[in-house]
């Protein structure tokens, strides 16, 4: 759908804002562009509708946009800016109608198909009720719905989006991005730079992050959107929590007093569930660890009480096998860390991948302990498998531990020689 290679841009020869940036959004994505103010975001956007001069390579639909013509972009593509204004008392109609432009032909009116596209554009937005009302005795919610509608109006193939809730109220924004999200279901393709995290998490399903002009991540929101790329971001040490009413992740910061804790006794992965990893989560975080847990299944009590105490956290559906994906960001996890724990967990079919990756923690090179409080043997469903596993990795450097409180003491011991 769309696809950008190489692109550089900026304001002037001299000050080269975007630096290279390469990546497509497939048709019916909802992708979200977020960094801090200044990192290239508005600017990346300008480029792409051609506001502003790039080089390298924008594509849309096989056509590079530099071969377009103004017209032939607009039919493909649409922009709401980030900010709307005029000084002229047009009514919100021929606002709207003023989207149907690519269309119309030189000295003609519009046609039927032209107010066909103007009702539904005022439908899908809801502000038919203000066709004939002035733009500027609407609120700022009202007007940026009247925006929408205009590109709507322009058929686009896909709606690029420049922070559309930055200057309204929080009913205002949960409004428009309801409606951008309506509209995405309905077929149409979203690109939007977006300012406020838990707003990208709860309606984008994939994140590009910016910094200086490059980019950061780029993937699902759960990959993304992530404790250490925030604070790499932004600057800003938080925590990352699942919202136990939509699944969605959403951020809070730590305040600075509590910020510099335990960040020189380094981060631990515990790879728990089914309750076994609740004590040895709250021991590493009392004794100042940084700790991430995986993978869980959202409702297991692992899950929940870690999500309670702030521990970032890989999650499965609820009763699901780990799939790929979610193997994949557990040994993500397990690369950050300087400890890889595996807790007194029964091992079945559905999360013996949460073994593999205890075994890829080895060939990594991390230090490995494994609580088992109750033998393998009397834990292992697959007939010998976990337990054959299990033998193998003491042999290869696992250390074991016989109950939480000896982790404990096996990880103070190893923090210890590291230091």
């Amino acid at each position: 759908m769309l696809r950008l290679e190489e692109v550089h841009c900026g304001y002037g020869d001299d000050e080269e804002i975007i630096k290279g940036v390469s990546f497509s959004v497939k048709k019916g994505e909802f992708v979200g562009i977020v960094g801090p103010n200044g990192c290239g975001k508005s600017t990346l956007v300008k480029g792409i509708s051609s506001v502003l001069k790039s080089t390298g390579e924008v594509i849309l639909e096989n056509e590079g946009l530099g071969k377009l013509s103004a017209t032939q972009i607009a039919k493909k593509l649409a922009v709401v800016p980030q900010n709307f204004n005029t000084e002229f008392g047009f009514t919100v109609h021929e606002i709207v109608s003023m989207g149907r432009t690519p269309y119309l032909k030189r000295f003609k009116g519009e046609s039927p198909e032209d107010f066909e596209a103007i009702k539904y554009a005022m439908g899908a937005t809801d502000i038919a009720c203000f066709t004939n009302k002035k733009i500027n005795e609407l609120s700022g919610g009202e007007k940026q719905r009247v925006v929408i509608a205009q590109a709507i109006a322009q058929e686009p193939k896909i709606l690029i989006l420049d922070e559309p809730t930055s200057h309204l109220d929080i009913n205002y924004q949960l409004e428009i991005m309801e409606l951008v999200k309506k509209l995405n279901k309905e077929g149409l393709t979203v690109l939007m730079v977006i300012h406020d995290l838990n707003l990208a998490s709860a309606y984008c399903e994939r994140l590009i992050m910016l910094r200086d002009g490059v980019i950061l991540d780029d993937g699902l929101v759960e990959k993304v959107l992530t404790a250490d790329n925030i604070s790499r971001i932004f600057g800003v040490d938080v925590l990352v929590h699942r919202n136990p009413l939509t699944g969605k992740r959403y951020i809070t910061s730590v305040p600075k007093s509590y910020a510099s804790k335990g960040k020189t006794k380094g981060r631990i992965h515990v790879i728990c569930g089914s309750g076994a990893g609740v004590p040895i989560m709250h021991g590493l975080k009392e004794m100042g660890y940084r700790v991430s847990a995986g993978v869980l299944n959202v409702l297991d009590t692992d899950e929940e009480v870690a999500e309670k105490i702030g521990i970032e956290i890989v999650s499965e559906a609820p009763f699901s096998s780990i799939s790929d994906g979610a193997f994949k960001l557990n040994l993500d996890m397990i690369k950050k860390a300087d400890f890889v724990i595996l807790a007194n967990i029964p091992i079945g079919e559905g999360n013996f991948k949460n073994l593999l990756a205890v075994e890829r923690a080895i060939e990594m090179e991390k230090k490995v302990v494994i609580s088992e409080e109750t033998p393998i043997e009397k834990r292992d469903y697959l007939g010998g498998k976990a337990t054959g596993l299990i033998e193998s990795l003491y042999r290869r450097g696992a250390v074991r531990a016989k109950d939480s409180r000896d982790v404990f003491e096996i990880i103070g011991r190893m923090s210890r020689c590291q230091s």
